[in-house]
């Protein structure tokens, strides 16, 4: 039995997550926590399409496996996979931790390891989204895994093969999310000081990164949902480089610049209350860390502020998770400082910190389970059968807004119901790959040109009746007469 005691803490921090993830995940298609690009990820990835810039396809590919479990409704099956990315991410940050924390006992560091994997796994940010379809779970899982591999492997796992490791796994990181670059100057500077072990590292990233290549495959096939149509040089290169989102990064006036520096300082106090924000500073201070391990946290958590600073969109604070990240283990750190220094006066108390904490993040967990919960969320689901049933046969049906569209998309291309509509994004009609992949996906629709109004496309099909659906809090369908 004592061969086996070590594995008892990170099973205990795995079953305890799996179960606060199962109890509070989203049924079915969810638009909560800021998740609208559900319906499109998870109907590119049941189609094998191409979903927006800039593509996701190691998401894309890792949600269709997951699409194929048999259980619950296809949305729940991909929620799944953001709530297993979660728990396997924790379970890596915990390992981070306890290799990681310079401690001499060892049931006081994994103590304390299992305490940072709570912290980070039930912090009401990241806990929100692995809930529900989105790619930010998988994000951090690629984070602490790199991490972990450049700083957590005993010295004689540090192989070769090592370092090509690294190297795909930040490859396949960029293929889920591109502000994964943030740990290129880590997995670059964190090689040892030879040639060899960087080129492997570059081989390793620029094979990872191939994954890029199925969106082309995907788009010659011709999906329902083929954003950009990578098929093409220049498609591509708008896809994968987001030229669509280019015009929200921006530096904020002054006085926005300061509204968001607040939001963030109080969005972190919100994570893990007075006494985790304590306990973090200090573990990112008092040395309780090896050294590089420490500086790609702070470059990592410095980073990922600038970014959300930048971008202004009004979800930007999802870029905030590696903060999470980083937090989470200087929270490890500063317990075991604190525990060193109860130690030397009071050797009983040692683990007293700890225990004191983990009591507090239990009502921490407590207080925020109703507003992070989304097993009660149905306003997709509902969405989707009230709009469909209301709408005419045949309809042309121009969607506006991201809940709209995509909660459409799902329903119509991922679910496939009713296939008698066309269903129509009304700010996509401007770009020429989006009438192509109409082309494609209606043939019988009449499509004149390569720019569209609505008005076009009515005149075009004047046999088919035209509606438009928004959402603005509830369902908001309106038929033209005719």
């Amino acid at each position: 039995m004592q061969r086996y005691k070590h594995f008892l803490p990170p099973l205990a921090l795995s079953f305890l997550l799996a179960w606060v993830y199962l109890a509070s995940l989203a049924p079915g298609l969810s638009w909560a926590h800021f998740g609208a690009d559900g319906g499109d990820l998870i109907t590119a990835a049941a189609t094998n399409g191409i979903a927006h810039p800039s593509g996701y396809p190691t998401y894309l590919l890792l949600a269709r496996l997951f699409q194929f479990l048999p259980i619950g409704s296809l949305a729940y099956r991909t929620n799944l996979l953001s709530a297993c990315c979660a728990i396997f991410a924790a379970l890596i940050l915990y390992f981070l931790t306890e290799r990681s924390l310079l401690l001499t006992k060892p049931g006081l560091r994994s103590l304390i390891a299992s305490i940072s994997g709570l912290a980070f796994g039930l912090s009401p940010l990241f806990w929100s989204q692995a809930l529900i379809t989105e790619v930010y779970t998988l994000h951090l899982f690629f984070l602490t895994l790199i991490l972990y591999l450049c700083f957590g492997l005993p010295q004689d796992l540090k192989t070769r093969r090592v370092d090509f490791l690294i190297g795909t796994t930040l490859g396949l990181a960029l293929g889920n999310h591109l502000t994964s670059l943030l740990l290129l100057p880590v997995v670059l500077l964190a090689a040892p000081r030879n040639w060899k072990s960087l080129a492997l590292r570059l081989a390793g990233i620029a094979s990872g990164g191939l994954v890029y290549l199925i969106l082309p495959l995907r788009a010659l096939s011709g999906p329902p949902l083929n954003w950009g149509n990578p098929a093409t040089l220049d498609g591509f290169f708008w896809l994968v480089s987001g030229q669509l989102y280019a015009g929200q990064l921006a530096l904020l006036p002054w006085p926005a610049l300061l509204e968001r520096i607040a939001a963030i300082a109080g969005l972190a106090w919100g994570q893990f209350g007075l006494l985790g924000l304590a306990l973090g500073m200090s573990g990112m201070v008092s040395g309780g860390l090896p050294l590089n391990l420490n500086r790609s946290l702070l470059w990592l958590a410095a980073g990922s502020v600038l970014f959300a600073l930048v971008y202004t969109t009004s979800d930007s604070f999802l870029y905030l998770l590696p903060v999470i990240l980083s937090f989470s283990v200087w929270i490890g750190a500063g317990l075991a400082k604190g525990s060193q220094l109860l130690s030397a006066r009071w050797p009983r108390l040692a683990p007293s910190l700890a225990i004191l904490f983990l009591i507090f993040l239990a009502g921490q967990t407590a207080l925020n389970w109703q507003k992070v919960d989304a097993s009660h969320d149905l306003r997709a689901e509902d969405f989707g059968e009230q709009v469909l049933a209301a709408l005419p046969p045949n309809a042309l049906v121009f969607a506006r807004g991201d809940q709209a569209v995509f909660g459409l998309w799902y329903f119509h291309f991922g679910l496939k119901q009713r296939p008698d509509l066309v269903i129509l994004s009304s700010d996509l009609l401007q770009f020429s790959w989006y009438l192509d992949s109409l082309r494609v996906a209606y043939p019988s629709l009449q499509i004149n040109g390569s720019y569209l109004f609505e008005s076009s496309l009515i005149a075009a099909n004047p046999t088919r009746p035209n509606c438009t659906v928004t959402y603005l809090n509830w369902p908001q369908v309106y038929c033209a007469p005719r």
